[in-house]
């Protein structure tokens, strides 16, 4: 088996607190000799500090250049941002959270520089499901309904409401649009604290789980043009939590929707990383300033919501994403994606190609299919 040199740059994103592996993480990548580096305080504000990750292994690097162009395989939490595109090259493996299909810039960069990624979020099993994804769309779909909640209290610009109202008061109205991971963790929240929940989706099969795992006690609709409009207009909050993996999210609350909506009313779009299923919501926010008021309701539109809270999503991360890793680095880009279905669905970009089918349609450019790149018969 081959040995590679792998990097984890410190995350700039704004407000982007976590970081791409624990401690722990490093030792089991040293367990098999892969030299492992570390930008200098890369996991300080996810509770790690350079001498836990000295003392398993890690070099510690005191800057991001020298991660990135000594590494044979980067892993990160985000998408390289413009300031990191300059350390893009051939055959360089990258492995992250990319969200390309609304991210028509860091894609083109991807192909002009032949990097060959892997998205987390594309990472699929053969059941469907996207085991990368996974963990922050749980931590996510909580945090949704937390911050909605704030976002409802007066001094926000909210409608002044208490989710769970009290004895005599009634709760506020929670309408969650999608059941999938992030819609069935909120719909957890929002019930957990007392609210009238109503959780719309496509397919029957999940409404018919929330409805047997919340004892029919959560009211389920059919995603429908009318149930969508009906539900976002009389709601306190709405929770976006649609996912169509690898590809734009669909718009389902249009402007007349909104303009229509409680005023004080909350959306939390938790799709905006995939271009959000909000036609108001026209750009994306950041911890710093995460919401903004348009036609009397507030928009919260953060892409990376896990990040407020390092330690969990780092730990969950790394949970989730180091058998992946490991096998990236033990095989090789080819040799990886040839014997794992997961990572050959999780591919991106390719030697200057996308190699994705939702991400090229998503993006309208010009699809290949990996197989033609890395050998398979």
């Amino acid at each position: 088996m081959k040995t590679i040199t792998v990097g984890v740059p410190k995350e700039i994103k704004n407000s982007e607190h976590r970081v791409a592996i624990t401690p722990s993480g490093v030792k089991e990548f040293k367990k098999y000799g892969h030299r492992f580096l570390i930008e200098s305080n890369a996991g300080l504000e996810s509770g790690f500090t350079n001498a836990d990750y000295a003392e398993q292994g890690a070099e510690i690097i005191n800057n991001a250049e020298d991660v990135w162009k000594n590494s044979e395989m980067i892993i990160k939490v985000k998408e390289p941002q413009p300031s990191e595109y300059k350390y893009l090259r051939p055959e360089l493996l990258l492995f992250t959270y990319l969200h390309l299909a609304a991210e028509f810039e860091l894609a083109q960069e991807l192909i002009n520089s032949k990097v060959n990624s892997i998205a987390y979020e594309t990472v699929e099993l053969k059941d469907g499901s996207l085991p990368l994804l996974t963990p922050m769309s749980e931590i996510a779909g909580k945090m949704s309904v937390q911050i909605g909640a704030s976002l409802l209290e007066h001094h926000h610009g909210g409608r002044g409401l208490l989710p769970g109202g009290v004895p005599g008061v009634d709760p506020a109205d929670i309408v969650i649009i999608g059941a999938g991971t992030v819609g069935i963790n909120a719909a957890k929240i929002a019930y957990g604290m007392g609210a009238n929940v109503t959780v719309l989706n496509r397919g029957l099969k999940k409404l018919r789980y929330i409805s047997d795992i919340f004892n029919d006690n959560v009211r389920t609709l059919v995603a429908n043009e009318d149930n969508i409009y009906r539900c976002v207009t009389n709601a306190d909050l709405v929770i976006g939590a649609v996912l169509n993996a690898g590809a734009k999210a669909p718009k389902l609350i249009t402007e007349d929707m909104v303009k229509n909506m409680r005023k004080g009313a909350v959306i939390v779009d938790v799709a905006i990383d995939q271009g959000g299923i909000t036609e108001t919501m026209d750009r994306t926010t950041t911890h710093d300033n995460p919401y903004y008021e348009k036609f009397g309701v507030l928009h919260y539109a953060v892409p990376n919501i896990p990040g407020a809270v390092p330690r969990t999503s780092t730990v969950a991360l790394t949970n989730a994403t180091l058998p992946y890793a490991i096998e990236l680095a033990n095989k090789g880009f080819n040799d990886a994606v040839k014997q794992s279905e997961a990572l050959y669905l999780g591919a991106n970009t390719v030697n200057g190609n996308i190699v994705s089918e939702p991400v090229a349609d998503a993006l309208n450019v010009e699809y290949t299919e990996l197989s033609l790149l890395v050998g398979m018969e």
